[in-house]
């Protein structure tokens, strides 16, 4: 049996400093169209982004010992999808404007032809990006049922 997952319902990330990670995310998130709201769960702070499609998360860490590796077990970065090339400029453009230090962005034909995105890291070093919605992508989503079977690489 199979069931066909229709999305990522929310991501959480675990920060050192939530004051500190909630000035972070509170511009770049609102860059990118989320809202935010606070809920506690469990006695613990917790701080949601979401927009219609899925919800992003942070909250305390519990153990302060350890900063953020990703090349280490575990998380390597997170990638935010947005629909063109000049989405992703315009999220660089924002980033600057906020004062958030990132990679210039430009294309990555190592991954695709017209991969184009745009990194920064969180205040934990957790590595961020910013892509477009690229060719294979795009055709993969709208194409689903011919897609499905075959492998990738």
């Amino acid at each position: 049996m199979s069931v066909d997952v229709i999305g990522i319902d929310h991501i959480y990330i675990t920060v050192s400093d939530l004051e500190i990670a909630e000035a972070f995310y509170d511009k770049v998130m609102s860059l990118l169209g989320f809202v935010k709201a606070k809920a506690p769960i469990g006695g613990d702070p917790h701080i949601h982004y979401f927009n219609r499609h899925y919800g992003f998360s942070i909250r305390p860490a519990r153990s302060k010992h350890k900063k953020f590796d990703s090349y280490s077990p575990g998380l390597h970065h997170f990638c935010f999808r947005v629909d063109s090339v000049e989405d992703v400029n315009a999220v660089a453009d924002g980033l600057k404007e906020l004062n958030i230090n990132y990679d210039q962005p430009k294309f990555y034909p190592e991954y695709s032809p017209d991969y184009y995105a745009v990194f920064f890291v969180d205040p934990d070093g957790i590595r961020l990006e910013v892509t477009n919605f690229r060719k294979n992508r795009r055709e993969r989503f709208n194409n689903w049922e011919e897609h499905k079977n075959k492998l990738y690489d």
